[in-house]
């Protein structure tokens, strides 16, 4: 049975100057590779929000992941001290890919941190390809936030591939929220948001493993009390291949979306980890 030790760290921050970076430690003493694996994980947040002092909060998960009958299951729940956090996910293998997922997490906006106010994100997605080289991805959710608002989520992306071969891809990105109590606290909420962007991906995977991803667009996006504004999207990723020894990965995402607090539209996020099996 192989063991395994990981690092990573996720840096983010928006127009708003709002800051959050996460600093983890996993511990696997089951591990297979990324999607067969049992350990824990220590985690230290740190929030600016709007500029403010930094705000430090410490966490400690349960990790695993595992198959089960045909579907793929994962799992990183754990507390801050006070109430769960963490995310959980399973879906299958079929040509019509199904999958639920569930998280909770803290807002990152003054009243957030102070509150505090916590949401927790529960939904399901379908594939439905119409060929190999077409397929129509629904999501549907609920956000329940602390206090009486809850947000209803509703996405689909259309994927036409161009070219197989090099992993080329048109795709149609758009979704739209509705929250029951607009603006209850700091955090963005107007009565409903809707965007849409197009984009161009290219993703690849070489012969010893590696993945890249390059993704781009720019589309439109607009809420209840604003009209329609520029929405623009880029996203970079390099994966190594899952093995015994090192492994590792890095993204990139820059986007045009709402901040938490909704008073800015720019939000980039870095992403870096490494793991050592053995």
């Amino acid at each position: 049975m192989q063991h395994a030790v990981g690092s990573d760290l996720f840096l983010s921050t928006d127009a708003e100057d709002t800051s959050v970076a996460k600093a983890g430690l996993n511990l696997d003493w089951r591990y297979e590779g990324p999607d067969k694996r049992l350990g824990v994980r220590l985690e230290k947040a740190w929030f600016k929000p709007l500029g403010q002092k930094w705000h430090g909060r410490e966490r400690a998960y349960l990790r695993a992941a595992d198959e089960l009958g045909g579907w793929k299951w994962n799992a990183t729940l754990g507390t801050d001290g006070h109430t769960w956090l963490g995310s959980a996910g399973i879906h299958d293998q079929s040509r019509f890919r199904k999958e639920l997922f569930l998280e909770r997490e803290i807002l990152e906006t003054p009243q957030g941190l102070k509150r505090p106010i916590y949401y927790t994100f529960g939904g399901a997605a379908i594939d439905l390809p119409a060929d190999d080289n077409n397929v129509l991805t629904l999501v549907g959710g609920v956000q329940d936030f602390t206090g009486r608002n809850v947000r209803l989520h509703a996405r689909a992306t259309f994927v036409h591939v161009l070219n197989p071969k090099r992993g080329i891809s048109v795709q149609l990105r758009t979704r739209y929220f509705r929250n029951s109590v607009p603006r209850e606290f700091d955090y963005y909420s107007p009565r409903w948001y809707a965007q849409a962007v197009p984009v161009l991906q290219l993703r690849r995977f070489t012969d010893s493993g590696w993945r890249y991803l390059l993704a781009g667009g720019v589309g439109v996006q607009r809420d209840a009390s604003s009209g329609w504004r520029r929405s623009s999207y880029a996203n970079a990723q390099v994966t190594s291949p899952a093995r015994r020894g090192w492994s590792g990965n890095a993204s990139l995402l820059f986007s045009e979306t709402p901040s938490a607090a909704g008073r800015g539209y720019k939000y980039l996020q870095m992403t870096l980890g490494l793991t050592r099996a053995f």
